[in-house]
């Protein structure tokens, strides 16, 4: 029997979009899926369920295809409006804004903020929600690394986070995941565009214990702020409402660690996951 490939629907979401011009481009490209996949460092059954949306393009697809079909930046393009849709509709108008932003603010204060996170421990974190299959695992996985492309480019934002000293306490996954982050995190704690300070224990209570928070200062000189509970987020663009926050944020960095405590404090975190190789039971 004569292989018949599935009908695509392309106009469904910009993810069946990318699919389909992904098809077209091989097509006249004359390429098969197996011939494709040795171009650009990717597997035959990865492209044929990207191909039909079932899977989220990887960051790393989009210019490759591109490179492969000499298309300028057109899968790049597609792929800036594809990875929204792996993200809950009250995410999107935040994404807007911080992929806009030229400062970007944070508190979290059970999990290393989004943006800083390692694809394990991303991985680790999204599969304690028992309700998303091993495939959404994975595409929220890329779509969360792919913020991080912004902090590598040419002009990036000053990100700002602070991060409440159970983050490096609370052991995700195994020892190995939680150095590896780590020492990611470690890396990106004094730069001249990233900045971590560590809200220890000993500081006692403060407004913000209840929920993450994020600050964005947009190209016009306007803030917006975002206040994340454990299911839903609200977006504050009043800047009066948004006042509220910074002052609360202000407050938490004047009680955090300084950058260079924070740093001494992740390196001792580090060596306590050194000498604790056992995997969780």
């Amino acid at each position: 029997m004569k292989f018949a490939p599935k009908t695509l629907t392309p106009y469904v979401s910009a993810r069946h979009y990318f699919g389909s011009e992904q098809r077209r481009h091989r097509e006249i490209a004359k390429l098969s899926l197996v011939q494709l996949a040795g171009i650009v460092n990717s597997s035959k059954s990865n492209l044929a369920r990207i191909e039909t949306a079932e899977l989220m393009p990887p960051p790393e697809l989009p210019s490759a295809l591109d490179a492969a079909f000499g298309t300028g930046e057109h899968f790049h393009g597609l792929y800036q409006l594809a990875k929204r849709e792996a993200h809950p509709d009250q995410y999107r108008r935040f994404m807007d804004f911080e992929a806009q932003a030229e400062v970007i603010e944070n508190y979290e204060p059970q999990v290393v903020p989004g943006p800083l996170q390692t694809p394990e421990y991303a991985r680790a974190l999204l599969r304690c929600q028992e309700d998303l299959a091993e495939e959404q695992v994975e595409e929220r996985v890329n779509a969360r690394i792919s913020r991080q492309e912004r902090q590598h480019g040419d002009n990036p934002p000053l990100r700002w986070a602070i991060i409440d000293e159970s983050v490096l306490r609370r052991r995700i996954s195994s020892a190995k995941c939680m150095r590896n982050q780590l020492a990611s995190l470690l890396e990106q704690a004094d730069t001249r565009d990233s900045k971590v300070q560590v809200m220890p224990f000993n500081a006692g209570g403060h407004s913000l214990m209840s929920g993450a928070l994020t600050l964005l200062t947009l190209p016009n000189g306007s803030t917006v702020a975002y206040e994340e509970g454990i299911e839903v987020g609200h977006l504050y663009e009043d800047p009066q409402r948004v006042k509220k926050w910074r002052r609360q944020y202000e407050v938490l960095r004047a009680n955090a660690l300084s950058v260079a405590d924070t740093v001494k404090l992740i390196r001792t975190a580090m060596e306590d996951y050194t000498s604790c190789d056992t995997p969780p039971s």
